[in-house]
Order: structure tokens, then sequence, then C-alpha cells
């Protein structure tokens, strides 16, 4: 799988190289800006792209907006955006950028290599995969509107995990319930946010997140 790696901060970008390619990652280029990030989206074939959010010169959104404007150029690009924080906006603006094949992860998690690796995995086969700290603050935000407001406590905390690229296991094992009661949830979960349910695992976290992207 080739990647290309775009963090400003030298430590972590060779810490990043080296983590993939002891995972038998072929990585195409590391670079620290914009500027060359693009350069080489644009003259090399990638399968994923990490990106941190802050990146020189103003440090604000840049990776971000390298990673929107790449998915234009090249519509489904696989974009994996690293931050420090959970800035919500950045989370929207980076999922209306097309369907699927995105993560947004806290860089504290690349210090857990395996989950980080398996999420860097489904990303680049088209997932969406959003950081749970991140889901968690757009379902505050969006907590007691239409439609979300149609949704038990529990079918919320189902939502959630679907949104963090959980599959049906994953989420009875984290909720300690059977698989079963879990499809009964996303049913639920799809007829009272009028979504027509999907056999794909990706295509219903895909769904859920349209109601989750944009709060207005």
């Amino acid at each position: 799988m080739r990647v290309v790696i775009a963090e400003d901060l030298a430590l972590l970008r060779d810490g990043l190289t080296r983590l993939f390619l002891a995972h038998d990652f072929e990585v195409v280029a590391a670079v620290g800006d914009v500027e060359e990030l693009t350069r080489v989206l644009e003259s090399e074939p990638v399968d994923i792209a990490v990106v941190d959010v802050r990146m020189p010169p103003t440090f604000t959104n840049e990776g971000l907006v390298a990673a929107i404007e790449a998915r234009t150029r090249r519509p489904g690009l696989p974009v994996l955006v690293l931050s420090q924080y959970v800035e919500q906006l950045y989370a929207r603006e980076l999922l209306r950028s097309g369907e699927g094949a995105i993560g947004y992860l806290l860089k504290d998690r690349v210090g857990n290599v395996p989950d980080f690796i398996a999420t860097v995995r489904q990303v680049a086969a088209g997932a969406t995969v959003l950081d749970p700290k991140v889901v968690a603050a757009m379902v505050t935000r969006l907590d007691g509107r239409e439609p979300l407001a149609r949704l038990t406590a529990r079918e919320r905390e189902v939502l959630s995990l679907m949104a963090e690229g959980r599959s049906n296991a994953g989420i009875a094992s984290a909720l300690f319930v059977s698989e079963n009661a879990v499809s009964k949830h996303i049913n639920s979960i799809f007829t009272k946010l009028d979504l027509p349910a999907a056999t794909d695992d990706n295509r219903r976290v895909l769904a859920v997140l349209q109601y989750l992207r944009d709060p207005e």
C-alpha cells in the first residue's frame, strides 16, 4: 500500500515513516508542507494520504485545505487527517469533501499502533473513521435536535460507534450486548432517521454521517 505523509514536525514525520515501513507500507513521500504534498499527489499514485491539519505557514488549516482540494481533483482519494485537538468545524469540512475514504484522528491515537494501522487500512479501503472524541463532540452538539432527537440514548451510543467505523461485532463487544441486539438498534436508527438500511457497514456509516456532518 502506497502512502504519502504530510507532517511539519520532523520527529513525528520520521516516526510515522518508520511505523508504516515496519507494517509493509510503501512511503511514497514524507513532506513538511502543503506545497510538497500537492506536488506528490499530482505526480505520484498513492493509496492514502496521512495529513496533519495544521501546517506552515499559518498553522491553522492548511493541511485540511490541501486534503479537500486533493479530493476535488481526485474524487474518492483516501485521506486520514491527524489533529492535536477536537475541531468539529474541520471534521465537518472534510466530510463535505466527498463520500467515504475519510479518517479524522487525534494524534494521541497514533500511540496505539495496532489500532492506528487498522484505521489507516480501513480508510484506504474506503471506510469513514472518526476519532471517538470527535464523534462525541458532534453528537453532543446535535443532541436534542431533529432528527437525532428521535433516537434513544442506546441508539445514540450505537450511532457513535458506527461513526467510529466499528462493525456490528465491534459494537456488540463495546456495549456488551448481542450482535442481534445491535442489528435491531441499527434498523431502528435507520427507520427514525428516514434512511434506507444497507448491507454494507461503510455505506451505513456514511449515510448516518450525512446527519452528523452539518448541524444546520
